[in-house]
């Protein structure tokens, strides 16, 4: 396996795998509510605003606890979900689902000052001439707003990569099911000898971090370029 081992391979392999799906199904629905709070003004907004954020907030294991109480077995949605096979408590499922959970505030944030960076004459003037409301946002706000997204997106993925409390309180710390990166360095550290697989691991964890906050700086130094010059 060179340079990591079969066990460390496959946390990552799992983290990546944990970190893409919870990426990828929160993007429209952090892109949805970045736009509501970034253009719409409705009643209860601060309040949609705190609830986005909490996770940033709360303790990651009290966030977990949650998700446990709600989408557990014997969880308040939970129950009905397993009833039409989907299951989340102690599967990778739910491992994404924390991870998406924990992640969702960063990429709502990234997005939400992208779209409010754009000047919003542009998406008038587009309604002027006859543009519907979702043809504006097509045509217009979603191409200047894309490096953004991308941003919101990466953040998103690396946030996801590291993530650990509410992971390991929701699903606990399955080799091979649950047992992401963290999770893996943390099993590691309590056995003799373990250093060694753990360090290799931190090492990727760095790596990975490190990679992905460069390409996140380098797309928002784009959108904030490609805005100012629309």
């Amino acid at each position: 396996m060179g340079w990591l081992g079969a066990e460390e391979w496959q946390a990552v392999a799992l983290s990546l795998r944990v970190s893409l799906w919870a990426t990828l199904v929160a993007l429209p629905l952090g892109l949805f509510t970045a736009h509501a709070l970034a253009r719409w003004q409705f009643p209860g907004k601060q309040l949609v605003n705190g609830l986005v954020h909490l996770p940033l907030i709360l303790p990651p294991v009290v966030t977990g606890y949650l998700l446990l109480l709600t989408f557990g077995t014997s969880g308040a949605l939970g129950g009905a979900l397993e009833n039409i096979g989907i299951v989340f408590a102690f599967r990778w499922t739910g491992a994404a689902l924390a991870a998406g959970v924990m992640a969702f505030p960063l990429m709502v944030r990234a997005m939400r000052l992208s779209i409010e960076a754009v000047d919003p004459k542009l998406e008038e003037a587009a309604a002027t001439l006859g543009a519907s409301r979702p043809w504006v946002f097509v045509t217009v706000t979603l191409p200047l707003i894309l490096p953004g997204i991308l941003a919101g997106a990466i953040l998103a993925f690396a946030k996801a990569m590291g993530e650990f409390g509410a992971t390991i309180t929701f699903v606990s710390n399955i080799p091979g099911e649950t047992q992401t990166l963290p999770s893996a360095v943390y099993a590691f550290l309590q056995v003799p000898g373990g250093e060694g697989p753990a360090l290799r691991l931190v090492v990727v964890s760095v790596v990975i971090a490190m990679g992905a906050l460069l390409a996140s700086e380098a797309v928002a130094r784009r959108a904030a370029a490609r805005v100012g010059g629309a």
